[in-house]
């Protein structure tokens, strides 16, 4: 009988030591996981920021060169603009002349089909 309650013994010991293995293998699966999801997290955080970098440089770009095209689109307004009034203030004179002739000159003429009554 003593054998019987070593052998017992020795069964509970053998189940104690196994449930303790689980557990600190349980307890190094859940440090593990915790540390996987760090440096994922790490490495997310990373390329992210790589990312950022690279579009904050090509918008720089593109709006770098946006600003040269409003550049020149603001000089050739201002130029068109300047040749608007320069042909203005040379054609005005000329052209007053012409409408003021066109208005007040008056020819008074029958028209032809006006057909005389007789």
């Amino acid at each position: 009988m003593t054998s019987q309650s070593q052998g017992i013994q020795q069964l509970l010991q053998a189940e104690k030591r196994a449930k303790d293995k689980l557990e600190e293998a349980k307890k190094r699966k859940g440090k593990r996981l915790k540390q996987a999801k760090e440096e994922a997290i790490a490495e997310i955080d990373h390329y992210r920021l790589q990312r950022e970098k690279e579009f904050r440089n090509k918008q720089t770009n593109v709006m770098g060169s946006q600003g040269n095209f409003s550049a020149k689109i603001e000089e050739q307004t201002t130029e068109t603009i300047r040749n608007l009034t320069s042909s203005y203030h040379k054609n005005m004179e000329s052209m007053m002349k012409k409408l003021l002739s066109t208005i007040c000159d008056i020819n008074p003429e029958v028209h032809p089909n006006f057909r005389h009554a007789v």
